[in-house]
């Protein structure tokens, strides 16, 4: 089991509470946004077994989310740390939920979150909240490492990329499919694209690569 195979029984556990769930979003491993009144955001962190890293996570995470869960593998003996007081005891004092999924994908509750953790990095959650709102669907599962994450940003590139397949167009035609299509045409992040002619915007072969795929 790798920390990818807790992401879907996590994300349906938080889903069936009535959040909206994404993986990889902004370093974090699952994020869950309910719209109530005020937005509630949810950070959950997962690891393979519960160490003092995920805690610290954990601990980096609450300055901007208003629940923090900590997740990992259930223990196949009794000695595994959810069933240690002193480790329960310290998620309790830091408000964190805890939470293990078995084998078969079973979702236990360990400890609650006994209170909103409070916000202190206004602007980290305001980024955070964005990148949720703007990805479209659920395109990675949380807890990856190493691997290039489609974003909400690649995802509007990809899109602007397939639209050129059909022959070069301006920022303001391709505006209609993407509303910052000028700025990324501007910024050329990933060397998709090329100005053919004043105003006028064309793939690259590497868009091509890019895109093909993607739409496969």
């Amino acid at each position: 089991m790798s920390e990818t195979d807790l992401y879907l029984p996590l994300k349906a556990f938080m889903e069936g509470a009535g959040y909206s769930v994404k993986g990889e979003v902004n370093g974090c491993d699952l994020v869950g946004v309910r719209d109530d009144d005020p937005t509630v955001v949810v950070v959950c962190e997962m690891k393979l077994s519960l160490t003092l890293e995920l805690v610290m996570q954990g601990v980096k995470r609450a300055a901007f989310c208003d629940e923090v869960w900590l997740a990992a593998r259930a223990a196949k003996t009794g000695r595994g740390r959810e069933h240690d007081a002193r480790f329960r005891n310290l998620c309790r004092r830091l408000g964190f939920g805890l939470l293990t999924v078995s084998a078969s994908g079973a979702v236990e509750i360990i400890v609650a979150p006994f209170a909103a953790t409070p916000r202190k990095d206004a602007k980290r959650r305001s980024r955070l909240l964005e990148e949720h709102r703007r990805r479209v669907g659920d395109p990675q599962k949380g807890g990856g490492r190493g691997k290039p994450i489609m974003t909400a940003y690649r995802q509007d590139c990809i899109r602007c990329a397939a639209a050129l397949l059909s022959g070069p167009q301006s920022p303001r035609q391709l505006k209609s499919v993407v509303e910052r299509a000028p700025t990324i045409l501007r910024s050329n992040v990933y060397g998709w694209f090329v100005r053919v002619s004043r105003g006028i915007y064309d793939l690259t072969e590497l868009g091509r690569a890019a895109v093909l795929p993607a739409q496969e």
